[in-house]
């Protein structure tokens, strides 16, 4: 009876740092875990020497030699970046019936970075990439509650009471009450106006659906700060790199906020 081939142990760690072969190859920066999966399921990966085809093998970054094609695979550079996400754009990495993805936007050398939070397709403005899981993960732990500022045009010329009525939220048709932290009026027309709403927290489209909550229509939604970073003057559909200052200013206020959070609680 042929012998069953070798495979490398499954690693357990007191420290809990075993995780799959596919989040680790993402952790690395060195894919999207979707592709990981790819390369692990055509025997292209191989942990110790040995190639294993489970993506869902447990493995010990730190310890274990984790190799693709032969080469061995080293921690990726981390990148952190600000794109002004355009409308019309999807923050997925697969087109939506035939939408361009941010990631046409991007240098493919950078297909390895991934959205922190999202922009819906009709949305536009600041969005943040990075193959840095653990700060990304900073920034949207829920309990975070990191400010992102909004301005937001409408089919209306808004009143004290429309504000009001942001600030104290209302029910969808889905059954949430959705509120924002402070709403603002810009400028007004005769028959539109631009608003500046504040979220600290961010359920799926939050602001359309709380201005049609209100019977309010949104003409367009440009998010225009993460936190501290503010979108600035970067050009529709331009990417660039954050600064080491503007990365730890964003990390420090992520822990501030969880902070906050915890002593109101």
């Amino acid at each position: 009876m042929p012998r069953p081939p070798h495979r490398p142990a499954r690693h357990t760690s007191a420290r809990g740092d075993a995780v799959s072969l596919a989040r680790a190859l993402s952790k690395l920066g060195v894919c999207s875990r979707r592709e990981a999966e790819r390369w692990i399921g055509e025997g292209r990966v191989a942990v110790d020497g040995r190639v294993v085809r489970d993506p869902t093998w447990r493995v010990d970054p730190a310890r274990d030699r984790l190799s693709v094609d032969g080469g061995l695979v080293r921690p990726a550079e981390r990148v952190y970046l600000a794109l002004h996400k355009p409308r019309g754009v999807v923050t997925s990495r697969v087109p939506e019936r035939g939408a361009p993805t941010v990631y046409d936007h991007l240098d493919p050398a950078l297909s390895h970075v991934a959205p922190v939070g999202r922009l819906d397709k009709a949305s536009e403005g600041l969005l943040l990439l990075t193959n840095d899981t653990r700060w990304a993960a900073r920034l949207t732990d829920p309990a975070s509650h990191v400010d992102k500022r909004y301005h937001v045009q409408v089919d209306r010329v808004a009143d004290d009471a429309l504000l009001a009525a942001l600030r104290a939220g209302a029910r969808t048709d889905e059954g949430e009450t959705l509120r924002v932290k402070d709403a603002a009026l810009l400028r007004a027309g005769t028959r539109t106006s631009w608003l500046e709403l504040v979220l600290d927290e961010g359920r799926n489209r939050h602001i359309r659906r709380l201005l049609a909550a209100l019977g309010v229509e949104v003409l367009r939604l440009v998010r225009v700060a993460i936190g501290p970073l503010p979108l600035g003057s970067l050009p529709r559909g331009a990417v660039r790199t954050l600064t080491a200052a503007e990365r730890d200013l964003l990390a420090r206020a992520a822990d501030a906020a969880r902070s906050s959070a915890g002593d109101a609680g």
